[in-house]
């Protein structure tokens, strides 16, 4: 009787026990089938409602879900720097002749305004630190104003804990786009974020092998030579200087790009666990504000521009919102009423500086802070 009395609570149990094993103990092959297939879905979903970042984001998003069932996979180190490697070729990619010509031409404008965002969202990650919502270095990288993908990379690099500052970047990411978006639609009704290009269409194999050469020549370049964040900024100098001066354009299709983006979205999703997500949540109403604090000072610097340097409302809201490069130049390149040019030179810039001065303002807040660097 006893026997069979004790049956029910056994078969009560074994669905609450897998539920709490999850992953772990499975074999590679079926957790990299789990995170293949749910990047998928969620990127496809992600892509369909137009949300930026939707092929990192997605794999983001999965790579959190199986670490916090407690998969034990991990992105190769080799694989990671060769992502790297494409994500400053991307960058890179952006140095053209005119971006060059336009920042030649109006560079007092674009260092005034330049310095104006970089340093509102330095003092907004020295806050940040100072309250101790986020430990020093995250904080400085999590409000880096430059591409969030690469603000991401320098920070795993530098130190920082990489899945705080995803977390912040991409929120930040989501919110610019929407608020662009948003001004985009009054101003010019019928913009988009949506961005047509065929995944596997044709290409230039001539530039696209000269790109493979520099891309991954340049990140393993990059690693060798132990130059920090070496992997992502050998690659945008080598290829910027080519980009620009016209000896090779750089050719990256669709494919390659989402490609890198999933290694890099799964590289900070499997190193989240619970208890970094239940940090994040804490912290995410001061991060949110902190966001937001960002975004009304950059649209008053837009608004500065407009009053003082006539310069057209969408076009100066597009070149001073913090992060979006690639969203600014999709809305700037639909509209009729905003200067691209003028966007990509504000942007560029922008980012490169956080690329040069990001490094040592970490360093320097992390430092002066004594914190300690991870949480979970």
């Amino acid at each position: 009787m006893s026997s069979t009395r004790d049956e029910p609570q056994k078969d009560k149990e074994q669905p609450d026990s897998l539920l709490a094993r999850g992953l772990s103990g499975r074999r590679p092959l079926v957790q990299w089938a789990v995170l293949l297939l749910t990047s998928a879905v969620l990127s496809i979903l992600l892509r369909a409602v137009h949300i930026p970042a939707a092929f990192l984001l997605g794999p983001m998003i999965a790579g959190i879900a199986v670490a916090v069932m407690r998969a034990s996979i991990r992105v190769p180190r080799w694989s990671a720097m060769l992502a790297q490697g494409v994500v400053g070729g991307l960058i890179a990619s952006r140095f053209t002749p005119k971006v060059l010509g336009g920042l030649g031409r109006a560079w007092k404008l674009d260092l005034l305004v330049t310095a104006g965002v970089v340093g509102a969202s330095s003092l907004l990650g020295w806050s940040l630190a100072r309250l101790r919502v986020l430990p020093g270095s995250t904080a400085i990288w999590g409000s880096a104003p430059g591409g969030a993908t690469s603000m991401v990379v320098m920070a795993e690099e530098s130190g920082a804990d990489g899945r705080l500052v995803a977390f912040m970047q991409y929120l930040r990411v989501l919110l610019v786009a929407l608020a662009a978006s948003a001004v985009a639609h009054f101003a010019v009704p019928g913009a988009s974020l949506s961005h047509a290009a065929s995944m596997f269409g044709q290409f230039d194999l001539v530039r696209f092998g000269g790109t493979l050469v520099i891309v991954f020549g340049g990140a393993v370049l990059g690693r060798v030579s132990r130059i920090p964040s070496g992997a992502m900024l050998v690659p945008i100098f080598i290829g910027g200087v080519t980009n620009a001066t016209g000896w090779l354009t750089l050719e990256l299709p669709p494919w390659l790009l989402v490609a890198s983006y999933a290694l890099v979205g799964w590289m900070v999703g499997v190193r989240f666990t619970r208890e970094i997500l239940v940090y994040a949540a804490r912290a995410a109403p001061r991060i949110l504000a902190a966001i937001v604090v960002l975004l009304v000072i950059c649209g008053l610097m837009g608004g500065a521009l407009t009053l003082f340097a006539g310069i057209d409302p969408l076009t100066a809201y597009l070149a001073t919102s913090p992060g979006g490069v690639d969203t600014a130049a999709i809305i700037a390149s639909s509209s009729n009423k905003a200067d691209p040019l003028f966007v990509m030179t504000l942007q560029l810039t922008r980012a490169i500086t956080m690329l040069l001065l990001g490094p040592t303002l970490a360093k320097r807040v992390a430092r002066s802070f004594a914190d300690d660097e991870g949480v979970g």
